[in-house]
């Protein structure tokens, strides 16, 4: 009859290295939640001329600043302590991955809400273009949509956020060539205009790192690096395993 204290004892290690993952886990979710709220807060100094809440954007990154840098580094604390391996291993580079996509849309509202400051400050504002609000209504929709995957471990919400992302690319282009007619038709414009591509930039590049996450959520569930592959390409796990 097997010893129940020793037994005890060698499931203890077991369980701290699931409650280490788990608190990883809870880390990165807590990181996306503000994140998510910066962007957004990003988006209204933006459309809804409100330069006040710049500073708030500002605050929020450097706190994401900090939390990326201290998950970061629990991330390797773990792998050089525990070694985890195949489902453990991917749910820790998962993190990380995640972690650093995160930190880069914090970077990217700031940026944002910089520029969308500075452009509030002018006596007679430029209006903001109807595609570059749908441009930044999409990019947090990816951006949500992104989240929810990775809430969930759910790769075919991920797959649908990576497959829509050229969408983001089409209204880039829309607002760019729309400023560029805009700058011809009213050189003085040109400042202004130049900083609104600036934001249009960012919030495409928005895009790309909630695409980011969504790779890595398909890589947590099925194993599979996609990166560099479409999504409409890219079978799902089900149906690799479907008979012919």
């Amino acid at each position: 009859m097997p010893d129940e204290a020793s037994d005890s004892r060698s499931h203890g290690p077991v369980r701290h290295i699931l409650k280490v993952q788990d608190d990883l886990w809870v880390d990165a979710l807590r990181l996306a939640a503000v994140v998510e709220s910066t962007l957004a807060t990003s988006v209204t100094v933006l459309c809804n001329h409100r330069p006040d809440l710049a500073a708030t954007v500002k605050a929020n990154e450097r706190e994401i600043d900090s939390r990326e840098v201290a998950l970061e580094a629990e991330c390797l604390r773990v792998l050089a302590l525990y070694e985890p391996v195949a489902t453990d291993f991917r749910r820790v580079l998962t993190v990380l991955r995640v972690n650093r996509d995160l930190e880069r849309i914090g970077d990217l509202a700031a940026r944002i809400a910089k520029r969308a400051k500075k452009l509030a400050r002018n006596v007679d504002p430029v209006p903001i273009p109807e595609p570059l609000e749908t441009l930044a209504e999409s990019a947090m929709l990816a951006v949500k949509g992104a989240l929810d995957s990775l809430v969930r471990c759910d790769a075919e919400t991920g797959r649908t956020v990576i497959a829509e992302d050229y969408r983001l690319d089409d209204y880039r282009r829309t607002v760019h060539g729309g400023l560029k007619a805009a700058i011809r038709e009213n050189v003085d414009r040109l400042e202004d205009c130049l900083c609104l591509m600036d934001i249009a930039r960012h919030l495409e590049r928005v895009g790309d790192h909630a695409r980011g996450i969504a790779q890595a959520v398909v890589y947590l569930k099925e194993g599979r690096i996609i990166r560099h592959v479409g999504a409409h390409r890219v079978p799902s796990e089900a149906s690799l395993s479907s008979p012919d």
